[in-house]
């Protein structure tokens, strides 16, 4: 049975792929912010355990895990939360870009750092959960877009630096996703959001879930999703 570890997990792409993931009878460990979101997640997921840590300060991750235990072998760390704040570069303050790196960029490395022994010891797999803004940046896309092509480059550095140890690692390019970062990206952008013009969350899910269950013959390293309408 995998163990899988998955940020984001409450809404959206991460709450499909934790329910796929679940519902076959896979070993969840759910990362939350704070100790109510924590009962959240295992009540929507029972069984599944839970570890607390808050992706927008990454400087205290290591503390926060420091007091909890750490799965001792890990099947696929997946990296599926992520904020977004639109806006022109000539209006964006030092706070926009320093919230949107920690938590699309700084955490997801520092956890991988943290759990890099558990990945090795199962030869598991990395999935960082981009974005089409991590491959094409628009005007005032400018700080998230910068995190999303930040992120491509680590996945691709900690692809090179951890094939030998069999460790894969992917990295997944949705196109705009029905979800509630996608509605308030059309609120910010002042426009209606209607959820049928945009891919389901559970496409997404399963474009991930694909990838991890590749055989280990094979290694997917780029995925991009896009809406079919």
């Amino acid at each position: 049975m995998a163990t899988h570890l998955i940020t984001g997990a409450g809404s959206g792409i991460g709450a499909a792929v934790a329910r796929r993931l679940h519902d076959r009878g896979d070993d969840l460990i759910l990362l939350a912010r704070d100790a109510g979101r924590a009962r959240e997640l295992a009540g929507l997921h029972p069984g599944a355990r839970t570890l607390v840590a808050d992706l927008a300060d990454p400087d205290r991750i290591s503390w926060a895990f420091s007091h909890q235990e750490l799965p001792d072998r890990l099947d696929s760390l997946l990296h599926i939360a992520g904020i977004v704040d639109l806006g022109p570069i000539g209006e964006l303050r030092p706070k926009t870009w320093h919230q949107q790196l920690n938590t699309n960029l700084i955490a997801p490395a520092e956890l991988t750092r943290l759990l890099l022994p558990s990945l090795r010891a199962a030869q598991g797999h990395v999935v960082f959960v981009n974005s089409g803004a991590g491959l094409n940046a628009r005007a005032e896309w400018g700080a998230y877009a910068a995190s999303k092509h930040a992120l491509k480059a680590l996945a691709d550095s900690l692809r090179a630096e951890e094939h030998p140890q069999g460790v894969r690692v992917t990295s997944v390019y949705p196109g705009r996703t029905a979800s509630p970062m996608q509605a308030k990206v059309h609120s910010q952008e002042g426009r209606a959001y209607d959820p049928s013009r945009w891919i389901d969350p559970e496409s997404v899910a399963t474009a991930i879930v694909t990838a991890i269950d590749l055989p280990r013959d094979a290694e997917i390293e780029d995925l991009t999703v896009r809406p079919g309408r």
